[in-house]
C-alpha cells in the first residue's frame, strides 16, 4: 500500500516537473482572464448627463457626450430641468443626441422643466419619461430687445451710425425698430420656428398639420405632453433609471460617478434653479 502511494506522489512530481512550464502558463492565462472578466465587469456601464438651468453654451454637454461614446457605456441617462435657452446649443444638443441615440440606448428624464430649447435638445431619445409634476413644451421662438432712445435722448445721449447694408441695424436698442426691420427679424424667426416644429415631428413621429395641437409655444402638464405625443411615459427618476437598464441590457449596472466639482456643481445649481419660478420663454433668438 505504501508502495502505491510512494508510486502515486513519484509519477505525479514527475508530471509536474515535466509539464511546469505548460501548467504555470495556463495558470497565469486563466488568472489573467479572469481578472480581465472582473475589470470589465467593475467599469461603469450606464452615464447620466444633466442639462439643468438655462443653456447658453453646448461645450461641456458635447465632453459627456464624448464620455458617453466609450464602449463599456451601454446607455445614457440625460436628466433635463431646463427652461430652454439659446437656438444653436440648444440645436448642437440635440444633434449630439441623435449621434448617441444612433450607437447606445438613450432615455430622457424629464425632472422639472422640458422646454423649448431643452425640449429640442431632448427630441431624439429613444423614450421621454416625464415627473408627474413636469412642465413640458413651449414649443416656439421668441426675439426681443429693448428701445432706449427716450433714456437716452433725456441723459443727452445720441447715437452715430455709419452702415452698409439696409438691415445692418436691425434688431438695435437705441431706436424703436422700422417695419421692414421687423419684417426681417421675423423671417429669420418664423424660419427657425419652422425648423424647431419639423424636427419634433420628425423626431416624435408626429404630423406637421397637427402643429398647432403640440407646438405653438402651449405649456404643458406631463400628462397633457403624453396625450399630444410629447412625452413616452409618466414617472420617477427609478422609473427612467429602470428604463435605460433595462433598454441597454446590462445585468449589472453600474453608474459612471461624477467627479467632486462636477457634484458640488450639481449640488449648487439644483439650489439655484429649484428658487426660480416656472415661467417659459423662449430664444434670444431663443428657444
Amino acid at each position: 500500500m505504501f508502495r502505491a502511494i510512494f508510486d502515486f506522489i513519484t509519477g505525479f512530481l514527475d508530471f509536474i516537473k515535466k509539464y511546469f512550464f505548460i501548467l504555470l502558463f495556463m495558470a497565469l492565462a486563466i488568472g489573467y482572464f479572469l481578472r480581465s472578466d472582473k475589470e470589465e465587469l467593475s467599469k461603469p456601464n450606464l452615464m447620466r448627463i444633466d442639462i439643468v438651468g438655462p443653456i447658453v453654451s453646448s461645450s461641456d454637454f458635447l465632453k459627456r457626450i464624448k464620455e458617453a461614446e466609450d464602449s463599456n457605456i451601454k446607455g445614457v441617462l440625460v436628466y433635463i430641468d431646463s427652461p430652454g435657452g439659446l437656438v444653436a446649443p440648444s440645436v448642437e444638443m440635440s444633434l449630439a443626441i441623435k449621434r448617441l441615440h444612433q450607437k447606445k440606448p438613450v432615455v430622457v428624464y424629464a425632472a422639472g422643466v422640458m422646454a423649448s430649447g431643452s425640449y429640442y435638445a431632448g427630441i431624439w431619445a429613444d423614450k421621454i419619461i416625464a415627473n408627474p409634476g413636469a412642465i413640458v413644451g413651449s414649443i416656439g421662438v421668441i426675439y426681443d430687445g429693448f428701445d432706449l432712445e427716450g433714456l437716452a435722448s433725456k441723459l443727452g445721449v445720441k447715437e452715430q451710425v455709419l452702415k452698409a447694408g439696409k438691415y445692418k441695424e436691425a434688431g438695435t436698442f437705441t431706436r424703436a425698430w422700422t417695419e421692414d426691420e421687423k419684417a426681417e427679424l421675423n423671417q429669420v424667426l418664423q424660419d427657425t420656428y419652422n425648423r424647431f416644429v419639423f424636427d419634433v415631428a420628425k423626431a416624435r413621429g408626429l404630423k406637421i398639420e397637427d402643429k398647432d395641437k403640440f407646438a405653438d409655444a402651449h405649456i404643458f402638464s406631463a400628462s397633457r405632453a403624453k396625450m399630444v405625443g410629447l412625452v413616452d411615459g409618466i414617472g420617477s427618476i427609478y422609473d427612467a433609471k429602470q428604463a435605460i437598464i433595462q433598454d441597454s441590457a446590462v445585468v449589472v449596472p453600474k453608474w459612471k460617478e461624477k467627479d467632486k466639482y462636477e457634484k458640488y456643481l450639481d449640488k449648487f445649481l439644483d439650489g439655484v434653479f429649484s428658487k426660480i419660478s416656472v415661467y417659459v420663454s423662449g430664444l434670444k433668438s431663443s428657444l
